[in-house]
């Protein structure tokens, strides 16, 4: 490989060399500019490493046939991070301006005292949830490697950052730096998934996810009279009846819940992904590495142990932080700020926490 990287680098400083060249001898004549000509100079370079690669495959080829909508994708993530958080607060916004202006309303004229009880303290509840795990995901640093000298154990050294990786740890090429225990980049909170925020992220799922789902539920019979006025409306092409407050009452209810619905199915189902993952003790990434190393050992007649997996419970218990039985209120039901499980750096958590197992 030291070989092969030599060779190319060489190939390219002398399709430079042979760029200027070209431009110098024509002078004004040449047809392209220089910068046109190192492009495609560079670019031949490319097709060129795919043959001098001794460690070339179809995965190997495909990356490098990618290589330019990854870049274009990392560079709008990057760009556009901002865009997608102030997104989601107006929408998000928007669906409580209809819930308080328009539902809530109906809510004090038609249902009994002990209905408008529940669905004030779970509204509010859900409301909470959602706040406060989304400030606290968008804020939470989410862990970086040390890049001083130490002695802590490392699996391989980042190419990019030039500072050894501990296990589950990842560069992102987004926020250039590497992250710990790194599940995925998420645009919708401008800040990477790792080891201190991947609960915030979750739990935010989970709470935005049910909270969809609520409004969905509850204005459910709402939408369909408003869907009905609407449609009756538009087949007698008569002049509307309605009242301006009216027909912005039935247009409020038409989105709340269509946007409530798609995203409790979306969201919902990013959610139930993201549980199965907890439940295997895998992050995103480490679901694709897990998959390839499991089918390469298959090969070979061997059987891939997961070595992060603590069975299904355990795993939930370090994920969440629950080290005993209170904790399940006041951690995972109550909003809590507590730090997870470990450092991100080393993952000898259960051989010295054997109190945990009973919880």
């Amino acid at each position: 490989m030291r070989l092969c990287s030599t060779f190319l680098l060489q190939r390219w400083l002398w399709l430079c060399v042979c760029a200027r060249q070209w431009h110098c001898s024509n002078g004004n004549n040449c047809r392209l500019p220089l910068c046109v000509r190192q492009i495609w100079a560079y670019l031949r370079l490319m097709v060129d490493s795919l043959y001098y690669n001794t460690l070339t495959n179809s995965e190997v080829v495909m990356d490098s046939l990618m290589e330019p909508i990854f870049w274009m994708v990392d560079l709008l993530t990057r760009r556009f991070g901002p865009v997608f958080v102030c997104l989601l607060v107006i929408l998000t916004t928007s669906i409580l301006l209809v819930v308080y202006v328009v539902m809530l309303p109906v809510i004090f004229d038609t249902y009994s005292p002990s209905w408008i009880a529940w669905h004030m303290s779970y509204g509010h509840w859900n409301l909470v949830m959602i706040v406060f795990h989304y400030y606290k995901a968008t804020n939470t640093a989410p862990g970086y490697p040390p890049k001083m000298k130490n002695s802590l154990p490392f699996v391989s050294m980042c190419k990019k950052c030039i500072i050894p990786k501990p296990a589950r740890t990842h560069h992102c090429v987004i926020c250039n730096t590497c992250i710990l225990k790194m599940d995925h980049h998420c645009p919708w909170l401008n800040n990477c998934v790792g080891h201190f925020n991947q609960r915030y992220f979750f739990c935010f799922c989970v709470s935005l996810s049910l909270g969809c789902v609520y409004c969905s539920i509850s204005g459910r019979n709402l939408f369909l009279d408003a869907y009905s006025a609407h449609s009756a409306i538009e087949s007698t092409n008569q002049t509307p009846p309605l009242t301006f407050k009216d027909e912005m009452f039935h247009k409020s209810i038409i989105y709340m819940w269509l946007l409530t619905s798609v995203v409790a199915v979306v969201l919902g189902g990013l959610t139930i992904w993201h549980a199965v993952l907890i439940s295997r003790g895998e992050t995103s990434i480490e679901r694709h590495l897990n998959s390839k190393e499991t089918k390469r050992m298959r090969k070979c007649g061997k059987v891939y142990k997961n070595s992060f997996n603590y069975g299904s419970l355990n795993n939930w218990k370090v994920f969440l932080g629950v080290e005993r039985k209170s904790h399940w209120l006041t951690r995972v039901i109550l909003p809590s700020g507590h730090v997870p499980i470990g450092n991100g750096l080393t993952w000898d958590i259960y051989p010295f926490r054997k109190d945990m197992m009973p919880v």
